[in-house]
């Protein structure tokens, strides 16, 4: 449901400001968005989309104080300490810390604004992580995967102390989202020769590993979850074959898979386009979660 008066947003992590892509697909009209970001990239990104964003820079340096009546907080805080595929230092990982932060200004808010609406996003990870969050939130995460509405899939936990109901699924897949217009950069043979074993020709097919080159996604199922970084250890990922050869998913398809507008990153160097995409939400996630707020009732 959409709001009928102006709402005041801070958006924390908020990258390259998914979230306020999303509140303007809720409809969801909103007075002013404050918002928290460090990386000059995605920042330029935001104010080139957004010019009336206002910029607060450091979570840590925020006097919540200081910001008028906040009606909705949002943000992802860093996962790489909470993630199974990172180094599991839980809330002792200085950017999982960071977690405390919007615990702090959430605290703050609610004190000018008991009727403040939150949401936070963050990875799948250890319960007893997610005992600990739950406790200082003092609700229950909800997981969605990205799947239900973008080709993606993409798991993650939505806290929120507002009801999230279960989001409608399409049938969209890697094939629906693919750019078969552009010029991209295939892997030449000697360089799939050279990460592929001589043996992997058959397991290629299968869908065992590749040696260095992960096994491409398939392009009639959903992708696997788009990452911040193309390489992990030895293993690049996100690959897909298609009928020119195998080559890695273009950054318009990264948008595409996060149902960011196309071409929105346009104003970052290409590799950090990819950065704040892996980093940022799935649109539609966000902005189905958010159209189910009743600001009017407040």
């Amino acid at each position: 449901m959409s709001s009928k008066r102006k709402v005041n947003v801070l958006s924390l992590f908020d990258g390259c400001s998914c979230g306020q892509i999303a509140l303007n697909k809720a409809n969801i009209d909103y007075e002013n968005y404050f918002a928290s970001e460090i990386d000059k990239y995605a920042i330029n990104v935001t104010q080139s989309n957004f010019p009336n964003t206002k910029q607060l820079g450091d979570i840590t340096k925020i006097d919540p104080f200081c910001l008028p009546k906040i009606d909705l907080l949002i943000g992802g805080s860093p996962c790489q300490g909470f993630s199974f595929a990172g180094k599991k230092l839980n809330f002792e990982d200085p950017r999982s810390k960071l977690f405390f932060d919007y615990l702090r200004i959430l605290k703050a808010l609610k004190a000018k604004n008991p009727a403040i609406k939150f949401l936070l996003e963050n990875v799948k990870m250890k319960k007893e992580f997610i005992s600990v969050i739950n406790d200082f939130l003092e609700v229950e995460p909800v997981e969605i995967n990205s799947a239900v509405v973008s080709a993606q899939n993409r798991r993650r936990l939505y806290w929120a102390n507002f009801q999230i109901n279960p989001i409608i699924g399409d049938g969209f897949v890697l094939r629906d989202v693919l750019d078969f217009t552009s010029n991209h950069r295939y892997l030449l043979e000697h360089e799939i020769n050279r990460a592929i074993k001589s043996h992997s020709a058959k397991t290629y097919h299968t869908g065992k590993r590749m040696g260095a080159v992960s096994f491409p996604n398939n392009l009639d199922k959903k992708s696997k979850t788009l990452t911040v970084v193309q390489v992990v250890g030895n293993r690049a990922v996100n690959h897909v074959s298609d009928e020119k050869g195998i080559r890695i998913l273009s950054t318009l398809e990264f948008e595409r898979l996060q149902t960011i507008p196309e071409g929105y990153t346009a104003f970052a160097p290409e590799n950090q386009r990819r950065k704040m995409i892996g980093n940022g939400w799935t649109v539609d996630v966000i902005s189905n979660i958010l159209k189910q707020i009743n600001f009017d009732r407040e």
